[in-house]
């Protein structure tokens, strides 16, 4: 596995993490409760496994994100798309819209993406 993929629990539990941070590990471990029916101790294995993932860090009982969520998720997308298309984002766009069409405000809001990111 990749370091900083995610298993679904390990996704839930970064959603709430960046939903609320930064957010006192007491008050995380009530959240998990609630929101996942987890127990303290799996609350904190888990806290470990995404510190050890680089994810987030608890500093004096203050859980906060080390990766934002947008960051994550950016680089999940890049290696997916590295994996699975040889990098190759036209391939990628190819194999998305093979079973989609777009729509008029899709094709430009891609238009207008791909003019921002444009190499000179």
């Amino acid at each position: 596995m990749r370091k900083n993929a995610l298993t679904d629990m390990e996704s839930k539990f970064a959603e709430l993490i960046w939903s609320h941070e930064p957010v006192p590990s007491g008050e995380l471990v009530k959240l998990c409760e609630a929101e996942l029916n987890w127990k303290k101790s799996t609350t904190y294995t888990m806290l470990k496994r995404l510190e050890s993932k680089g994810i987030c860090e608890n500093r004096n009982g203050i859980v906060t994100a080390i990766l934002n969520k947008e960051d994550f998720y950016a680089e999940q997308s890049k290696r997916f798309v590295e994996e699975t298309f040889e990098g190759s984002l036209p391939r990628f766009l190819a194999a998305f819209t093979r079973s989609r069409k777009l729509s008029d405000s899709e094709v430009d809001a891609f238009v207008k993406l791909i003019k921002e990111h444009k190499e000179e």
